[in-house]
């Protein structure tokens, strides 16, 4: 028997909780279960982070948790437990299958099968935010070469393991070449290690209109947080209904399992609500598990009762399907159909393979690291970057110059243009006249000048050059 946590959540959750602990039970599965208390009333009685800190000993003791969907009150400064749970546990890849059940749920795409595979806790998730001006607010954008890697590499282990023959990277390295070409980059570097395995990387635009128009061109897609979080919700909808798709989040050591939908409070209570979602969770956990056949035994009585016309209210359909049930009627519908298999869907087997090949980051040697300029973010209520540029070039000694001014990314000076809308926040980039490198006390000095100036600096970037290679992005249209 494995012990795993679960909590049953806030809205509908206990009630499609129950239900899958009911078909889990029913199947078979070899589990215990711990049950914490998560969500809307530990928020409300002042735990801001949703979660007491002896449920986190038991989630970790466990290393499986299995959770329903959680109300997270608005305003009060609650953060998200599931990016909270995410990030604390190092739940690194989020896995998202989006298969259609047609001609039994409505879909425009009949032969939709794709898996996507998103990086957990990087990108703009990483929630660093600032107000740096009256009219500008920044987030981080940040992107590590271990995340990088570790997605990557699962999501090619996972195409090995589930017998996928392609991996499709998702960025927009175009525009952000640092960030998301660091993404494209290792994504290049790992897919050679799996010549069997087709890859290829779409800009995330189109790449998201060939998703929406032709899903079938796709298999597995691997792309970053927030492009993932996107299109998985529309790949589950254009499936056929977000509320039947589940989700993995899996760890070195530890892995939650759940339904992509919130918690539908104006439905909780009322017996009506599709436990598919939390259901397709666990028997992806049975996988991670290593209970294959249960996980096998599951799903093929689901896909049987989907088969069967047997929906709940949100799939239901006249003329499509034979019989409308609520929550608890369509659990009992799955268990009387464990054993059984569809005969239309496609039935699944659920094989033990080798397993996946995910090992630890390995950090490589350092490059060498060279200081070359420093971007000085100014907060200056003015419009003309000429006359900006006046004050600033004032701060021109110990070898430094002014080099350009960009707003919101754009240069404004040198040679601007008149039409170019620009806000109070202002980046005014520094160089050495003669190019050569420059030391720490070179930027400190800049800054005592600026505040003796009344120049109002709000950040500083320093500019490095990573074994000779400028890495920083030049200003747009420069």
């Amino acid at each position: 028997m494995t012990r795993i946590t679960i909590a049953k959540g806030d809205g509908i959750g206990p009630e499609i909780m129950d239900a899958t602990l009911a078909v889990l039970k029913a199947a078979g599965a070899a589990l215990e279960y711990d049950e914490i208390e998560v969500g809307e009333k530990v928020y409300l009685s002042g735990n801001t982070s949703g979660i007491a800190a002896s449920s986190w000993d038991i989630i970790r003791r466990n290393k499986v948790f299995l959770k329903a969907p959680i109300t997270t009150p608005q305003g009060g400064g609650y953060k998200s437990l599931n990016v909270t749970t995410r990030k604390f546990l190092g739940l690194y890849s989020n896995v998202r299958p989006c298969l259609s059940l047609s001609p039994y749920v409505a879909t425009k795409h009949p032969q939709m099968d794709v898996v996507i595979i998103r990086e957990n806790e990087e990108d703009l998730y990483a929630g660093i935010e600032h107000q740096q001006t009256d009219e500008v607010i920044q987030c981080l954008k940040l992107i590590s070469r271990p995340g990088c890697e570790k997605i990557v590499r699962y999501a090619f282990e996972y195409a090995r393991a589930f017998g996928r023959k392609k991996v499709t990277c998702f960025t927009k390295d175009n525009i952000m070449k640092q960030t998301d070409g660091l993404f494209h980059k290792v994504f290049d570097e790992i897919a050679v290690e799996y010549p069997e395995i087709e890859n290829e990387h779409w800009i995330i635009d189109i790449g998201a209109a060939k998703l929406a128009d032709t899903p079938e061109a796709f298999d597995v897609i691997v792309t970053l947080n927030l492009y993932g979080d996107v299109l998985s919700d529309v790949a589950a909808q254009i499936a056929g209904s977000v509320g039947m798709a589940g989700s993995a989040n899996i760890g070195e050591s530890c892995a939650m399992f759940e339904a992509i939908h919130g918690s539908a409070p104006r439905r909780a209570g009322q017996d009506v609500a599709n436990p598919s979602g939390l259901l397709q969770g666990a028997i992806m956990m049975l996988q991670h598990l290593g209970q294959n056949a249960i996980a096998e035994k599951i799903q093929n009585a689901w896909l049987k009762t989907i088969e069967d016309g047997i929906h709940t209210y949100d799939i239901f359909k006249e003329g499509v399907s034979a019989q409308k049930v609520g929550t608890q009627a369509f659990a009992e519908a799955i268990i009387a159909r464990l054993g059984q298999k569809p005969s239309v869907l496609k039935a699944v087997e659920y094989r033990d393979g080798a397993p996946m090949n995910l090992p630890s980051y390995k950090r490589p040697a350092p490059q060498v690291k060279t200081l070359h300029g420093v971007d000085l973010f100014v907060h200056w209520a003015g419009t003309s970057a000429d006359t900006l540029a006046e004050s600033i070039q004032k701060l021109n000694d110990g070898g430094l110059q002014l080099s350009m001014i960009t707003n919101r990314g754009i240069k404004v000076w040198p040679e601007g243009f008149a039409e170019t809308f620009c806000t109070d926040h202002w980046r005014c980039r520094f160089k050495m006249k003669d190019g050569s490198e420059l030391s720490k006390a070179h930027i400190i000095g800049l800054l005592q000048q600026a505040e003796a100036h009344g120049i109002d600096v709000v950040k500083t970037e320093n500019l490095y050059h990573f074994d000779g290679t400028p890495a920083y992005s030049l200003g747009q249209g420069q």
